[in-house]
């Protein structure tokens, strides 16, 4: 599996605080990312969790601990 297609992560809509921060943001698939955005599609992190995409990430940003695991390991393959 290549990395490639993998980009920014992106939050999910049940882990949010109560301002509308997200608490973590999550790695998926980078073609998926405009297409949910203008669309309202749901996309799949690599964590497995299952979003539309309504935020975008900022430098610094925390990372879901499980999809950033995933992602490290797939960067060594």
């Amino acid at each position: 599996m290549s990395a490639d297609t993998l980009v920014r992560p992106d939050e999910t809509t049940d882990e949010s605080t109560d301002n509308d921060t997200p608490k973590v943001f999550h790695y998926v698939k980078k073609e998926k990312i405009a297409e949910s955005a203008v669309m309202g599609t749901h996309v799949v992190a690599l964590c497995g969790e299952v979003f539309p995409v309504t935020r975008s990430p900022k430098p610094g940003s925390p990372v879901c601990p499980d999809c950033k695991r995933i992602y490290e390991m797939m960067k060594r393959d």
